[in-house]
């Protein structure tokens, strides 16, 4: 689909795994993710949700 990058592709570019990709859609932090028959779809325009953790 156009304007939509996989959960894989996702990680690649925010350099995190794949399945914080995952928990990231379902938990709603990332706007505009849709599940498509089984398979999260992120719009290529997403950003990065910020880490729960703060630096020290």
């Amino acid at each position: 689909m156009n304007g939509y990058m996989t959960v894989q592709e996702a990680a690649k570019k925010w350099c995190v795994t794949s399945r914080q990709v995952q928990l990231w859609c379902k938990e709603n932090k990332i706007p505009g993710a849709q599940m498509y028959s089984r398979i999260w779809i992120i719009p290529e325009t997403a950003n990065r949700p910020e880490a729960r953790r703060k630096a020290k």
